[in-house]
């Protein structure tokens, strides 16, 4: 997952910590204005290297994070305020880079005397500048841990995004078709974990996500960060598989039901395709031939690979076969 191995962002105090105690041991290994200046870069290093590190081991929001992510992310820690504080820290790292090399060119010019005023003051204005910056690094260090627990969901495989009230057998269809491969992750602001499984049809892998919390109840009942993670998921799918229990059992009446699915509807482009699915039809002795494509009962083993079969069909995936350059031969 693209922010599974973002680095530990370290604190602005830890850094100045840091920087100062390795300039320390640099000085003393060194005398005069060569120890003054040893100091000093090796100070300005430290603080701009690490200060550089935490934010190029971000993604390039613009280019590098995928829709579905960028929408989900944002939905968590507001991705314009996490991107305007990692332009500050390397904006910090190019100043305190500038600072280095211009009190170094200062002491070498001065007295042994002046050269070392110099470098404290380069000292406490390096100081200052991580001071200006120390919300930034909590901010980002925060958004580090968020969105690292995200699942791994892969938006480049084609997707099948299931929906509909709870316990309906959302659940049990995923672990059926995807056996034991399924993995539970979790989203930071849901308190069931998301359900991800993956099967493979013709060496193509397809990934299936029950997203408990937000595609299981109405758009009014959802706060605005479930809403935007709603969005998120109109980026991932190919198509929506909504789970229907027409016997009732799962505490919600079939026309409640239907009122759900129809909203679902609305929240994916019309090119997406919305199946409707009526488990545990053992359990009832018919359904509407217009409510439904399909039926089956995963606890009897009926019909789940046809329903299977019948969304791997509307998905229609094709691979993209790499292209050969035509002056090989």
């Amino acid at each position: 997952m693209i922010f599974e191995g973002l680095p530990t962002t370290p604190r602005s105090g830890e850094l100045v910590d840091k920087a100062f105690s390795r300039a320390a041991r640099a000085g003393r290994a060194k005398s005069g204005h060569e120890a003054q200046e040893s100091m000093l870069r090796t100070a300005g290093n430290v603080l701009s290297d690490n200060l550089e590190n935490v934010v190029v081991s971000w993604p390039d929001f613009g280019f590098d994070v995928d829709p579905f992510y960028y929408e989900l992310a944002d939905a968590i820690v507001d991705v314009d305020e996490l991107r305007q504080s990692l332009s500050r820290v390397m904006w910090t790292a190019r100043r305190i880079e500038t600072l280095r090399d211009d009190y170094s060119s200062r002491l070498r010019s001065s007295d042994l005397e002046t050269a070392t005023k110099h470098r404290k003051q380069a000292f406490a204005r390096m100081a200052d500048l991580m001071d200006d910056i120390e919300e930034d690094l909590l901010r980002i260090g925060e958004a580090r841990d968020a969105l690292r627990t995200l699942p791994d969901i892969r938006p480049d495989e084609p997707a099948i995004v299931v929906a509909g009230y709870p316990n309906v057998g959302k659940s049990s269809f995923v672990n059926a078709v995807t056996r034991a491969s399924n993995e539970i992750a979790e989203y930071p602001f849901t308190t069931k974990g998301v359900q991800v499984g993956h099967f493979e049809r013709d060496h193509i892998r397809y990934q299936i996500v029950d997203t408990p919390g937000l595609l299981d109840r109405p758009a009014d009942e959802r706060n605005d960060i479930e809403r935007q993670a709603v969005s998120a998921l109109e980026h991932l799918a190919d198509v929506v598989l909504f789970v229907l229990d027409p016997s009732g059992d799962c505490g919600y009446p079939l026309e409640v039901q239907l009122a759900l699915r129809e909203e679902v509807r609305t929240l994916f482009d019309p090119s997406i395709p919305v199946l409707t699915v009526a488990n545990k039809h053992d359990r009832f002795e018919a359904v509407k031939a217009e409510a439904v494509d399909a039926t089956m009962s995963v606890t009897e083993d009926e019909n789940v690979d046809e329903v299977l079969e019948m969304v791997v069909e509307a998905i229609a995936y094709e691979p993209e076969l790499p292209t050969r350059d035509r002056s090989e031969k």
